[in-house]
């Protein structure tokens, strides 16, 4: 899904020698410098990071760290979510869902924070409005996580529509897709995806479902194809095959994959458990897609195929037992790691042949998990809902290297960026780095 290298770019500098431009000036080269010597290097734009692995490739974040210890900054957050923060060069960039006092109304928020203080830069509400129907206990009304392409940063809140704002917080547009009526009322929360131009919006519930990809810089819808799905909070992950962009989605009824470019089917699988949220990863032409609730299931899926898959040797092997239900998948250096459900219990396969590497094994210190595993710096960050990080080695054995804790709640996946890791905890938005 998003981040892939053709979507999210770092930020890189380049002086022209072209004799009709002017030089630089030392403004310019001092500016230039100010950044580079404060390591603002990399972006994440995606909260599923730069491949939709859940992998930095290049970040080197702390390993220990508390409330206090290694914490470069902490800013309270008002509100609720369990949305993932995104970052772009000094930009760190949330969203909530602030609630009005003496109303059942609530702000929706995206709010932009300065990345080397923790100062707000801005703040915008997208709209304040009572929310149509309730939620989960652990889930608030603004989960989906924000996305940005380093010109635009979209804010997608489900039923109350997707804004597009500049880096500076201007609203560009919105788009309103209706009211959403998920299973048994647990509220909302896939987020959109950028490629190509592109916004792709996932919209499965108990109506009508569908995915939507709109122009990202209008707003207009560009496609729209229908789904025979339940409600299901997976986010769709792009990947290329042999040049043509597919998006995968996970689904109840089956996995699936769609032209990017004009949106109709390419292949289904069927497989999958009640009402997925794992969203898939990707390497070298093979797709993994997973879920666990009610069940277990987890293929790997070669994307050369057409119609129905299931039974053929496109579906090249399966797993049905200790799969993810919240978290998603982690694909690091040919290892996929997953969580039992919604446990600490975790397990590692070899993704080319799905043999366990190691696992399923608890891991230390982490009981009930939302928050998907990250890996950066040759090492995989596991969070539970305590607010407890286990960091383990990214390894083909489970080796336990620390255990971090910053006193809160954390049900969003935390961001590895440069040296820096960002947690979205229940009441703070934390910035760890040594």
């Amino acid at each position: 899904m998003s981040g892939h290298s053709a979507v999210f770019y770092h930020n890189n500098f380049m002086i022209s020698r072209n004799p009709l431009q002017p030089i630089l000036s030392l403004t310019s080269i001092l500016a230039i410098l100010t950044v580079c010597q404060h390591a603002i290097c990399e972006n994440r734009g995606h909260w599923r990071g730069e491949n939709g692995n859940g992998v930095s490739l290049s970040a080197t974040p702390p390993t220990r760290w508390s409330d206090t210890e290694n914490v470069k900054w902490k800013v309270a957050i008002p509100g609720r979510s369990s949305g993932s923060p995104v970052i772009w060069e000094n930009q760190v960039f949330v969203v909530s869902a602030v609630p009005v006092s003496g109303s059942r109304d609530l702000q929706f928020k995206l709010f932009s924070f300065d990345r080397g203080t923790g100062e707000l830069q801005w703040e915008k509400t997208a709209v304040e409005a009572a929310p149509h129907e309730g939620t989960h206990q652990t889930n608030g009304y603004a989960s989906a996580s924000p996305c940005t392409d380093g010109q635009h940063v979209y804010a997608h809140f489900g039923s109350q529509g997707l804004y597009c704002y500049t880096l500076a917080g201007d609203l560009k547009w919105k788009r309103d897709f209706g009211k959403m009526s998920t299973r048994n009322s647990f509220g909302e929360g896939s987020s959109p995806t950028i490629a190509d131009g592109k916004i792709l919006v996932p919209w499965d519930h108990e109506g009508q479902s569908a995915i939507y990809a709109l122009d990202k810089n209008s707003g207009e819808i560009i496609w729209k194809t229908e789904r025979d799905e339940p409600t299901s909070w997976a986010t769709p992950l792009v990947v290329d095959a042999d040049g043509k962009k597919q998006v995968i989605t996970n689904g109840e009824n089956y996995a699936r994959s769609y032209d990017l470019e004009t949106g109709k089917e390419i292949w289904r699988c069927a497989g999958q458990t009640q009402r997925p949220v794992a969203s898939p990863v990707f390497a070298d032409g093979v797709v993994y897609i997973g879920s666990g609730f009610r069940g277990s299931f987890l293929g790997a899926f070669r994307l050369d195929g057409e119609g129905h898959i299931g039974g053929t040797d496109k579906v090249l092997w399966t797993i049905k037992k200790d799969t993810p239900d919240i978290g998603s998948l982690l694909l690091s250096e040919n290892r996929i790691y997953f969580y039992k459900a919604k446990t600490g219990i975790v397990t590692c396969v070899d993704a080319t042949t799905g043999k366990t590497l190691f696992g399923p094994e608890r891991i230390p210190g982490i009981a009930n998990t939302y928050a998907s595993p990250v890996a950066a710096g040759g090492y995989v960050f596991i969070t539970g809902r305590s607010g407890t990080t286990t960091v383990i080695k990214d390894a083909d054995t489970l080796e336990v290297v620390a255990s971090n804790s910053v006193g809160e709640t954390v049900d969003a996946t935390p961001a590895p960026v440069d040296n820096e890791l960002f947690i979205r905890g229940e009441n703070h938005l934390f910035c760890i780095s040594k």
